[in-house]
């Protein structure tokens, strides 16, 4: 599939929104990467590995939670299982307050994500966006001319009466309204990159 830099441009804007918009149908569950950061700190009873997926001002909860959590642990099944969970529940949910996003529990393993989700996910650990970002070109140009189309069809019928006018302005605002939004975020990430951020996992 041949890809132009505009349509490159145009891909990365949907998958921060995409992101912004499933985190959290991802890192609240079961199979999440937050969850399987903190399985791996209780299995080596060391929390510094999960700290990085929480704010400097959670950083003292976690760590007390966490004590506590090893504590229990040693006091049979049930006690470790209800445990585990706490700890699990506690981290995803001051994650999900450093994103400033609210949290309604974690969902079971098995919990279905989003396609972006996982192709962002796969494209950290093999460091190749080639998939990643023909899935978002493809996306994006479907998107845009399914409301291209729309709007030049309906523009046919412009002259026809008010309702057919009518109909004409409406796809013609959703047209011009969603290039304008990727336009706009796309200037924005430009302008965010010229300035040093604390970059926080988007999970």
């Amino acid at each position: 599939m041949k890809t132009t830099i505009p349509s490159i441009i145009a891909c990365i804007i949907v998958i921060l929104v995409s992101l912004s918009m499933t985190a959290g149908a991802h890192c609240d569950t079961m199979d999440g990467p937050v969850v399987k950061a903190a399985k791996i700190a209780l299995e080596e009873g060391e929390v510094t590995s999960v700290l990085r997926w929480v704010k400097n001002k959670y950083e003292d909860e976690v760590r007390s939670v966490f004590k506590k959590t090893l504590e229990v642990r040693t006091k049979g099944k049930d006690a470790r299982e209800l445990a585990d969970m706490y700890f699990f529940e506690t981290l995803v949910r001051l994650h999900r307050a450093g994103e400033g996003e609210p949290f309604t529990g974690l969902k079971p393993a098995g919990t279905p994500i989003e396609p972006i989700v996982l192709a962002a996910d796969k494209a950290l650990e093999t460091g190749s966006s080639k998939e990643l970002t023909e899935l978002l070109v493809s996306a994006t140009e479907k998107e845009m001319n399914i409301r291209f189309k729309h709007a030049v069809e309906a523009k046919k019928d412009i002259e026809k009466n008010v309702d057919a006018g009518r109909e004409f302005v409406k796809t013609y605002v959703e047209f011009v309204h969603y290039a304008e939004q990727l336009y706009e975020s796309i200037h924005k990430t430009e302008n965010e990159q010229t300035h040093e951020i604390n970059v926080t996992p988007a999970h």
